[in-house]
């Protein structure tokens, strides 16, 4: 996909951040839409369908947790990229922000270029992933991975998972029994380019197991997780 044919959305509710950010993106080549709260996002999102969402967390009306929580529901935005933009640098906004559905998360300050760099990596990573994977489902035990839906069926029943969830789940899924190394699931779900807090992939276990089951999901001391299911 040629970089004009990216639709990035830029939320923020400030106008220094949206002109910044907005221009270096459009620079790039890239369709950028604006918006300055949660709510427009939403209404912005359905309507545009990004490839991207650069979303910043605290916001008038609805922040940015809310509307990532939301456009997570939202059926035809399942495959979109959600990245946060906020001033707070702490481990529990990071926590969050993964528990909300983004993808990854960008402090402020930032340089333009830092992050136009990080747009680009994200954006390679999503096509590698449509690329290799397409059409894929996978049937292990009783649970369906369904990669050409991007959906979830456990014992019949469909499961909803944020997309950074549902690509670690694939991997894991794919070879059950592997142990899969950290370096190698943050390569192969998150990108090598893409530079993500250690408790990434932590955050991430811990919500499928409170989803898929706990007993699924093994973890190897200084190694890694594997996926198995007895």
């Amino acid at each position: 996909m040629k970089n004009s044919e990216v639709k990035i959305l830029l939320v923020d509710d400030e106008d220094d951040i949206i002109e910044i950010i907005g221009y270096n993106l459009e620079k790039e080549g890239y369709q950028v839409i604006t918006a300055t709260n949660g709510k427009e996002a939403i209404e912005k999102a359905k309507k545009e369908l990004p490839q991207l969402i650069i979303l910043d967390v605290m916001m008038p009306e609805m922040d940015g947790m809310e509307a990532c929580e939301q456009i997570r529901k939202i059926d035809a935005l399942q495959n979109v990229v959600i990245t946060f933009l906020t001033a707070r640098g702490e481990d529990y906004s990071q926590v969050a922000g993964f528990d909300a559905g983004a993808d990854d998360y960008i402090t402020k300050p930032v340089k333009p270029k830092v992050l136009v760099s990080k747009v680009k990596a994200l954006l390679r990573r999503l096509k590698s992933i449509g690329d290799t994977v397409a059409g894929d489902v996978l049937q292990v035990g009783n649970i369906e991975v369904n990669r050409d839906e991007y959906k979830i069926i456990i014992d019949g029943n469909e499961l909803s998972l944020p997309r950074k969830e549902f690509e670690l789940l694939y991997l894991l899924a794919s070879k059950p029994g592997k142990v899969f190394t950290r370096e190698e699931i943050l390569d192969k779900v998150w990108g090598n380019e893409v530079v993500v807090g250690g408790r990434t992939i932590d955050v991430h276990i811990r919500k499928l197991r409170e989803k898929v089951g706990d007993e699924s999901f093994k973890t190897i001391k200084g190694v890694g997780y594997k996926f198995d299911i007895q």
